[in-house]
């Protein structure tokens, strides 16, 4: 099976499939990719030979053709026109230009299967199946972030070795692992290597240094660096480049890859038909449309290149009910004992899938007076949703991976190889799974349409109050619920006699919704963390004690949060454990006491107290003196490049200050730390375990207060 395919600029296509010795080739010089121009609505009728004769003396057009496709789920066969391209990177240029056709009135065209990622394209178009038939071989390339931003490397690790010296000695190290391994998939903690080391090697004059398995190209550059915002977060996304005949994965900057492993990505190789360099770059959402592509195509439907889809009318009254969320029920701030935790497999998927919510046939014509989603009036045509078919397979196919888990697990010498493949492959679904609802509501979606998302959430609703009607009615109290979530306590004025076993409210739940209800965990307790500067429950800050283990199950606190250094994580882990042991605030105080003395003392790592976050701005964009300003002063005068929407690290030495002194970045040799700074952050993170029992921070300082010695000796 080809598993990564490569373009050269001549037209040739390189067709590469691993085998178990090394990789073999098929050369192609017949490859034309095609995309379409169509009549925007079907209430026109364009003639579209005007636009026929145009492309046909344009050199880059190898063939034109009018035939009849779909332009949409919603629209039966029309007239279309082909466009066949001498080469893949003339595409979209050649699709602007039905915009500048003074022949059609603007907006009255509309072009098809214009924006698909190379070669993606390729095996759409071609019937190809990326997923490899063998075991990929791969290996690592990683430099230190203190050489990142170096024309030449000083230090490189290569597969899990570090090597240092001359250049030459980086080149020969990387030379002789490349032809030891003869790797399939080149991972780089950042693909700016590729480059650098080629660079490398034409400054020392190392003319055999080479990567690639093709002889006549090195390596090329698919895309520059940028930087882009989305849903208010500001994200980089670095330059990619290829190396004929292998695939390159970024560890800086891969979505699967980071949150699975190889076997996730492959796994969703093979259900998006994107090859195995493009699904490691791609976001949740990208490989969501290609999975939908793919669907598309096999009903014969075009895919837009802009998504144009107008909102329904609907009254008032309907766009009030409509614009809302899933339902949650707010937490009861506390401490509670003996609470159970109950959650709906994979709630949004099913919904889709249970109820039919597609695009194409939410709020169809031939079912307008039906009134198939509570509360909205839309009607649900009853033919079948392409969205359901593109779902379902991956529904059944993460239920049949986590029953394989189980059963792995319960096995006398469970296969630890077996189990880290099989988890890789569960994480790559949830992720699309988790996805798959908001996606319809996103503007910028294929095939998204936001009536969709308002019938999800209305579903929705309606199913977590019905299981709440049906816990209250069985003797259970609910202390809280979120969307697909629900916890619950038994009923102290209903007798143990009377009330209900949970496993049958489940069954009964899930045969009423026809969505299975699964009982999560029991918790000897759970507490409910209240907002920073409100008695009213945060609805995603949580922790509580598995029963009958020693795990915590945290959300929304410090431990959880990327920012948080590990001592201030390690200390609030303690915490819980010692709120476990007596449920007393005194416990918790001795801890937090013990590790205030650690602190002051200086006897905490400082690789401990690192605390990571992301940048929004380039340096210049700044107007206030924040410690992440502070840290790109210090970055900038060193040489390394951080840019928006990157991390940085670093460790706050003196928190007075004002100027990039402030702190220290992560790899410098730091000696010292700001302790007052870290204590406040530690007893921040002490008050989220505190605050469920009716303690501030303030209330902490003065018990902190009362028993420390007043002669500061203590601290040095």
């Amino acid at each position: 099976m080809t598993f990564t395919i490569d373009f050269l600029a001549d037209g040739r296509v390189l067709e590469w499939d691993a085998t178990n010795d090394s990789a073999v080739v098929i050369e192609r010089n017949d490859y034309t990719p095609r995309f379409y121009v169509a009549q925007r609505s079907p209430a026109t009728d364009i003639d579209l030979t005007a636009l026929r004769t145009l492309y046909e003396r344009h050199p880059d057009v190898v063939a034109t053709k009018i035939g009849s496709r779909r332009p949409g789920f919603r629209r039966q066969d029309e007239r279309v026109l082909a466009v066949d391209v001498a080469h893949i990177s003339r595409v979209t240029s050649l699709a602007r230009q039905v915009r500048q056709v003074d022949a059609y009135p603007i907006g009255d065209l509309a072009c098809f299967n214009v924006d698909f990622s190379r070669e993606f394209r390729y095996c759409l178009e071609n019937g190809l199946d990326p997923t490899p038939a063998t075991a990929l071989s791969t290996l690592r390339l990683s430099v230190p972030v203190t050489e990142t931003s170096k024309d030449t490397y000083a230090e490189l690790e290569v597969a899990g070795e570090s090597v240092s010296g001359s250049p030459e000695d980086i080149l020969t190290a990387v030379q002789t692992a490349v032809e030891t391994h003869d790797p399939d998939i080149l991972v780089c903690s950042t693909s700016d290597i590729i480059p650098t080391l080629y660079e490398m090697a034409t400054t020392t004059s190392s003319s055999d240094f080479t990567l690639s398995r093709w002889p006549e190209v090195d390596y090329q550059q698919l895309a520059s660096r940028s930087t882009y915002s989305s849903y208010g977060r500001v994200g980089h996304s670095p330059a990619r480049y290829n190396v004929p005949g292998r695939a390159i994965i970024d560890e800086s900057n891969t979505f699967f890859y980071g949150e699975t492993n190889l076997d996730g990505v492959l796994d969703l190789v093979s259900r998006s038909k994107k090859p195995v360099q493009e699904l490691a770059w791609a976001s949740i959402g990208n490989v969501l449309t290609a999975i939908q592509i793919c669907e598309a195509h096999d009903r014969g439907v075009l895919v837009p290149w802009n998504s144009w889809r107008h909102e329904f009318f609907k009254p008032m009254g309907t766009l009030h009910d409509a614009d809302r969320g899933g339902f949650i029920f707010a937490p009861e701030v506390g401490l509670h004992e003996d609470v159970h935790e109950l959650d709906f497999s994979s709630l949004y998927p099913n919904i889709i899938c249970t109820r039919n919510v597609s695009p194409d046939v939410i709020r169809c014509d031939c079912h307008s007076g039906r009134n198939d989603v509570p509360g909205l009036d839309y009607a649900i045509c009853d033919d079948r949703g392409y969205l359901v078919d593109v779902l379902q397979p991956i529904i059944d196919a993460r239920d049949e991976i986590k029953a394989e888990i189980r059963r792995e697990q319960q096995c006398e010498e469970p296969d630890e190889d077996r189990l880290q493949e099989l988890a890789g492959r569960s994480d790559a679904l949830k992720w699309i799974l988790v996805a798959c609802f908001g996606y319809q509501g996103f503007s910028n979606a294929k095939f998204g349409r936001i009536e969709c998302h308002e019938a999800i959430n209305a579903f929705a609703r309606e199913i977590l109050l019905t299981a709440k009607q049906r816990l209250e009615a069985g003797g259970w109290r609910v202390v809280h619920g979120i969307v697909d979530s629900i916890w619950v306590t038994p009923d102290p004025d209903v007798a143990a006699d009377q009330r209900e076993c949970l496993d049958t409210i489940a069954t009964d739940i899930s045969e009423t919704t026809e969505i299975r209800l699964e009982y999560e965990a029991q918790y000897d307790w759970v507490a409910f963390v209240p907002q920073r500067e409100s008695d009213a429950g945060a609805l995603t800050k949580y922790f509580g004690k598995v029963s009958g283990d020693d795990e915590f199950k945290i959300r929304g606190i410090e431990a959880r949060q990327r920012s948080t250094p590990q001592f201030i994580e390690d200390v609030q882990r303690e915490c819980l454990e010692r709120l476990d042991e007596s449920r007393s605030p005194d416990s918790v105080l001795r801890c937090l006491r013990a590790a205030l003395v650690s602190l002051h003392r200086g006897d905490v790592a400082v690789d401990r107290l690192v605390e990571r976050n992301r940048v929004s701005k380039p340096l210049d964009g700044y107007t206030q003196d924040t410690q992440n300003v502070a840290a790109l002063e210090r970055a900038h005068n060193q040489g390394l490049a951080v840019h928006p929407g990157q991390d940085v690290e670093y460790v706050v030495v003196d928190d007075q200050k004002s100027t990039q002194e402030r702190v220290a970045l992560s790899h410098e040799d730091v000696e010292m730390y700001d302790p007052a700074y870290y204590e406040t952050q530690l007893i921040r993170a002490v008050e989220s375990v505190l605050s469920p029992l009716g303690w501030d921070r303030t209330d902490i300082r003065e018990a902190l207060s009362e028993t420390e010695e007043t002669d500061l000796s203590h601290w040095i």
